[in-house]
């Protein structure tokens, strides 16, 4: 569960706060993706495989969107959201959700290069400033996830080598997650310009992306308050000094 029920008039006024905060995040995440897959569907001819490139590509924006947004975003709120659970389960957790991140991601990268060099004449390949910020944000995104499994799961890693890395790894986190944000809105844009007839006058196409773009930001800015305000921190639990005691360390 988010929260323990138990009697609400006793509850931490901050953490009502960042209950309500937290789902209008996911509000917020839910709506984004079904708009975007009503977009694509509605006024591009939805998903398609090699055969159709230009309906191929519709799974960059939707599997980008689904997994380098959402999921990176609940990736680094799960132990804040989930606070009453085991740091154990929840640091497997995070990783679960971060692999299933990278999967997506992968998929949207092959979708988009497939769309440019199955077309005839073909594409030009990473000459955007989307494409090289979104790149970027992959590489910083597979960095985190290497440092952060040897560091935080694989067992061995001292504790001081923690203790050093774990303010880096906060930080290049919610920076991938941000530079992901920023590289989704410029992709959005871009399509837009290059797809929409007319986008200048606002066509309904042109109104849904500038919607979506709204939402990326406010998604994003969501989770990166949640993520950063000291007083929504997770306070350590019974279990987890268990845990430090029976392992040595954490």
């Amino acid at each position: 569960m988010l929260f323990s029920l138990g009697n609400k008039s006793n509850m931490d006024p901050t953490l009502i706060n960042f209950k309500v905060l937290y789902v209008l995040t996911q509000l917020c995440g839910l709506t984004m993706i079904v708009l975007v897959g009503t977009w694509i569907g509605q006024h591009f001819g939805g998903l398609g495989g090699t055969d159709n490139p230009k309906q191929e590509f519709n799974w960059h924006p939707l599997f980008m969107t689904i997994g380098f947004i959402y999921l990176y975003g609940n990736s680094i709120l799960i132990y804040r959201g989930f606070r009453t659970t085991r740091k154990k389960t929840l640091k497997l957790t995070h990783a679960g959700i971060h692999m299933a991140a990278f999967v997506l991601t992968v998929i949207a990268l092959k979708t988009v290069f497939d769309s440019h060099n199955l077309v005839d004449p073909p594409i030009p390949n990473m000459y955007s400033l989307h494409s090289w910020l979104g790149l970027s944000a992959v590489i910083i995104f597979c960095l985190q996830y290497v440092a952060g499994f040897m560091a935080f799961l694989v067992p061995g890693m001292r504790e001081n080598y923690k203790i050093a890395l774990m303010p880096l790894h906060i930080y290049f986190g919610l920076f991938g997650f941000v530079l992901a944000i920023a590289s989704a809105v410029m992709g959005l844009t871009e399509k837009a310009i290059f797809a929409i007839p007319n986008y200048s006058t606002l066509p309904a196409a042109g109104v849904l992306a500038n919607i979506i773009g709204v939402l990326y930001v406010v998604f994003g800015a969501l989770v990166v308050y949640l993520a950063t305000e000291p007083s929504y921190k997770r306070k350590a639990i019974p279990e987890d000094t268990a845990l430090l005691s029976a392992n040595g360390t954490e």
